[in-house]
């Protein structure tokens, strides 16, 4: 069993792997939560389209498409800001624009490249096996900024993805923290790409976040819960990929779905089976109720 848990650590593109999926994990288990709780996996989705124009030109100038994947992030989530401030164009209606257009962009300049097919498959599913070391450097340093900022304004956050119209009343200025919250989803994505994929991060946003929904209704706890689901679902697919030649980021993705499926099954509180299981024992013992009450 210990050599069973040990052999893939003994190659070095595997020891990266681990490395990035637990980066991976972490950060997008913490953003998601408030991707979650303000209804917006839509766009999730979009940004993850719209910084492909950032890797073609990275990859057509032969330099990081991580750091190309990067900029185009900043740009565009402040470009969504600025087109939805006119106050004509909705977010949402910006979002599409955008997105659209600069993936549409990014699939006609990676078209003039002759393998482009390859690199085009690459980036969508991910590459989690070829990360470097220089790729981990970048994502740690992203990483660390992405947990710092979501540290640092934690309660304006929260406050702004609860409730809107109380933030809106308790002074805060609720377009400064859509542009951050846009930073640090397009942050999560980019440091994804690569173990992922563009089709998978997605889910490496939401359903990690989303069991921890299930789970808890408080903040800390929910961004703790989604983090390590995050990380130990990346874990649990890397190790899939290597013994049954599974795909990692598929892989990946398909752990994390089971665990939300079982959350959703069996949470102690809000699981469908659960709350059938605690509905029979209240029928036959009343009693009982007041202790659930207080668990």
């Amino acid at each position: 069993m210990i050599d069973w848990l040990l052999d893939p650590w003994q190659l070095t593109f595997m020891q990266h792997a681990f490395l990035a999926i637990i980066l991976v994990g972490v950060i997008c288990g913490v953003t998601g939560v408030f991707v979650t709780l303000r209804g917006l996996a839509f766009l999730g989705d979009a940004l993850t389209h719209a910084i492909f124009p950032g890797v073609v030109i990275a990859f057509i100038s032969g330099g990081n498409f991580l750091l190309g994947a990067l900029v185009a992030a900043v740009i565009v989530s402040f470009g969504i800001g600025a087109v939805s401030q006119s106050g004509r164009i909705s977010n949402d209606t910006a979002i599409g624009v955008l997105f659209v257009g600069a993936f549409a962009l990014g699939i006609a300049m990676l078209s003039t490249q002759r393998s482009y097919t390859r690199d085009l498959n690459s980036f969508l599913l991910g590459s989690i096996l070829g990360v470097s070391q220089e790729d981990l450097i970048l994502m740690a340093i992203v990483g660390a900024v992405v947990l710092g900022i979501v540290f640092w304004f934690r309660r304006e956050l929260t406050t702004v993805s609860f409730d809107r119209t109380f933030a809106k009343a308790s002074g805060l200025n609720l377009w400064f923290y859509d542009q951050l919250f846009l930073l640090i989803l397009a942050f999560a994505i980019v440091i994804s790409l690569q173990t992922v994929g563009n089709i998978l991060v997605l889910a490496m946003l939401v359903t990690p976040a989303a069991t921890a929904r299930m789970l808890t209704d408080r903040m800390a706890p929910m961004m703790a819960y989604s983090a390590l689901i995050g990380a130990g679902s990346g874990i649990i697919g890397l190790y899939l990929s290597y013994y049954q030649g599974i795909p990692s980021g598929a892989g990946v993705v398909l752990v994390s779905t089971a665990l939300f499926l079982l959350a959703f099954l069996f949470a102690p509180r809000a699981g469908v089976i659960t709350s059938r299981i605690r509905g029979l024992i209240h029928r036959q013992h009343p009693e009982r109720d007041l202790l659930y009450a207080r668990d």
